[in-house]
């Protein structure tokens, strides 16, 4: 089967669409076949797998705007490739393409079957904000993205309901996901919508091998790094909606309780400055460091030593971060709303209450108060993971899900 997959990520574009559409695409290869990804120029040089080609596409660099001009230009493309080489099914990566409900017509009739993955909604995204400013999170409206979104989602909204309608199937990364669409858009009772959680990388997100000298080396060198005798770490990109003010509130409780207490935060964006000055003025000045990005295996070193994680955010399509601390071995602390919950109980991990310093604070003592049970769950949580999420099982229901909508 020759599948076209259009993505506004691709690596070296990473981000969480980038990499779900990078390892399904080669899992999908793996199981003998073909796929041209559809992506936008300027990322660089994307990786070679067999049986993965990449086409790079124009667009115009203007916020949520992006969406329309690359799809677009997508539609080009994918027009020139069927004309010289058949496509089967053409596998849509919304939001972040937008295409109307013509385009979709056009496309059935003339192309292929669309099959559209649900990675989140725009009125989502902007919701999740709007409760990050009620929680008076850090400059919510100084990035211009974020801005894009609270005045545009409603129109872009729009191109999300042709989706809803004019795909053979749509696939909702959690059942989350599949009810937002559901109470936002209404769509009719023969829609098509079958859920599918992404997976993670499950190689280079292991448990930290005791046995293993070099393991042990780097575990023990990257807690030198940090100090104290408790490590957090929280990673993603550095926005308002991803909860790092409130993170930082609800450390300064644990702190207070445990001094050892450190917390490394991952991830870039504009906030940095923002979030080191609310960390002096905490006094946790020399409890909490903020890493701009690391390379990939640097990071899954930092995942698998670290004791806890936490995931704050505001808001989600599904959330990988959690899924990659789980397959590293390491217990999650995070919120009780939204997909978190269909991936994290209290066998893996705690839940707190969404935008509640306090209840975070009180998650994350519980846990570190219980060195064995942080082991257990870290066991429980690897389990988890290459039982239910890996991309070798989703590929196998995508492979189901295209000939189904042939």
């Amino acid at each position: 089967m020759h599948i076209a997959m259009l993505s506004a990520e691709y690596p070296p574009r990473w981000g969480g669409m980038g990499s779900t559409v990078y390892h399904l695409s080669a899992a999908l290869a793996a199981r003998g076949h073909r796929i041209t990804v559809i992506t936008r120029s300027g990322g660089g040089t994307a990786p070679r797998i067999d049986g993965v080609e990449v086409l790079s596409v124009g667009w115009a660099p203007i916020p949520m705007a992006f969406t329309r001009s690359y799809g677009r230009s997508a539609m080009r493309a994918l027009i020139r490739l069927h004309a010289s080489d058949p496509v089967d099914v053409v596998h849509l990566h919304c939001p972040m393409i937008s295409w109307s409900a013509k385009q979709f017509e056009g496309c059935r009739e003339s192309i292929a079957p669309v099959v559209s993955s649900l990675h989140g909604s725009w009125l989502g995204e902007r919701d999740g904000l709007v409760a990050a400013s009620e929680q008076k999170e850090a400059a919510v409206w100084a990035n211009p993205n974020d801005l894009a979104i609270l005045l545009t989602a409603k129109h872009y909204a729009g191109y999300e309901r042709a989706a809803v309608s004019g795909s053979s199937v749509c696939v909702a990364n959690s059942e989350a996901t599949k009810r937002d669409f559901e109470t936002r858009y209404s769509p009719p009772s023969e829609w098509d919508c079958e859920v599918v959680h992404w997976g993670v990388d499950t190689s280079m997100f292991v448990p930290l091998h005791r046995d293993d000298e070099d393991s042990v080396s780097t575990h023990e060198r990257i807690r030198a790094r940090y100090g104290g005798s408790r490590l957090l770490l929280a990673v993603g990109r550095l926005a308002a909606r991803k909860g790092y003010g409130l993170l930082l509130r609800a450390f300064a409780k644990v702190h207070a309780s445990d001094p050892g207490a450190r917390l490394v935060i991952v991830g870039r964006g504009h906030l940095r400055s923002r979030l080191q000055k609310q960390a002096r003025a905490l006094g946790l000045d020399d409890a909490v460091t903020i890493e701009s990005g690391m390379p990939f295996e640097e990071l899954a070193a930092l995942f698998r030593s670290a004791d806890l994680v936490v995931y704050p955010s505001y808001y989600e399509g599904q959330g990988l971060i959690p899924l990659e601390a789980m397959a590293s071995g390491t217990p999650v602390v995070t919120v009780d709303h939204g997909p978190l919950p269909e991936m994290v109980d209290e066998s893996v991990g705690r839940l707190f209450v969404m935008g509640d310093s306090d209840s975070m604070a009180d998650a994350i003592m519980a846990e570190l108060a219980d060195p064995e049970g942080l082991r257990m769950k870290g066991e429980a949580g690897r389990h988890r993971v290459l039982e239910s999420f890996t991309f070798e099982h989703d590929a196998g229901r995508f492979e189901a899900i295209y000939e189904r909508a042939e």
